[in-house]
């Protein structure tokens, strides 16, 4: 049974659009007072916009389905990830440092569960006007134009990375020791400061794989549905499927990429 409607999907990217107009309405953060706090972590900061789209998501998900339960970045959440009914996995902005230095590489990432198992992702990148979505088990789309995996091999690879910046004492050493693995094997090394994009960068062939120590389940929630759904593989570094709800270690491949990519992290 399809547990998501064309309407409902239209629903939720109108919502997204609408949210990412607020995004590029913001200018000069950095230089207001009160516009940005810090949260646990190194350097792990967020705005009053991350806030004000985060309401205004749930909000407009909450009348699409009323239902719900919700995984947000900025959200008390002190409940289990739910193993029944509808859940989303929210990222308001991803790359909140981006967007406060208005590097203009920040996204908006809604992925949606269902009795645990991944039903749809979208990624809204408002400063590209690029709408990545993907129904699970269906095909993956860039503005409504389908996408797929590349098939380069390593030594032709672009790869991209997160440094894990808020968990940086633990686990810099290792990051960039498997940095540099990675960057002696493939064609170049890039970052963007934004794992939603990087995975969807990965989902539609720009890049052919990307890695990070740890991440949120609101950081690839999304995008980690778009890549299966364009061919892509999506696990752990130890290759274990990604559980829905909580921190993982991250690599995203073009799937032929995936077995080199786990010996270099594992070196």
């Amino acid at each position: 049974m399809n547990r998501i409607t064309n309407q409902q999907i239209e629903q939720i990217c109108a919502l997204m659009r609408a949210c990412g107009a607020l995004m590029l309405g913001a200018h000069s953060v950095e230089d207001r007072d009160g516009e940005i706090t810090e949260k646990p972590g190194s350097a792990n900061f967020v705005t009053v916009y991350d806030v004000a789209v985060q309401n205004r998501l749930i909000e407009g998900l909450k009348e699409i389905f009323p239902d719900a339960s919700f995984l947000a970045e900025e959200k008390e959440n002190a409940a289990a990830f739910p193993s029944q009914g509808y859940c989303f996995v929210i990222d308001p902005i991803d790359g909140t440092t981006n967007f406060i230095h208005d590097m203009r590489c920040s996204a908006i990432s809604v992925g949606l569960f269902y009795d645990g198992a991944p039903l749809f992702g979208a990624v809204l990148d408002p400063y590209r006007d690029e709408l990545f979505s993907a129904v699970a088990g269906e095909r993956a789309y860039l503005n409504g134009k389908p996408i797929s995996v590349s098939g380069r091999d390593l030594p032709h690879a672009l790869v991209s990375f997160g440094s894990s910046p808020y968990d940086r004492e633990a686990l810099a050493e290792h990051s960039f020791a498997v940095l540099k693995n990675v960057f002696l094997a493939c064609a170049d090394i890039r970052r963007s400061g934004s794992a939603a994009v990087d995975i969807c960068f990965v989902a539609c062939g720009r890049t052919d794989a990307f890695f990070e120590e740890i991440l949120s389940p609101w950081d690839f929630a999304a995008g980690g549905i778009i890549l299966a759904a364009a061919g892509g593989t999506i696990t752990s570094f130890s290759g274990d499927p990604i559980l829905p709800g909580i921190k993982s270690s991250v690599l995203c491949t073009n799937k032929q990429l995936h077995g080199a990519m786990l010996r270099l992290i594992n070196k």
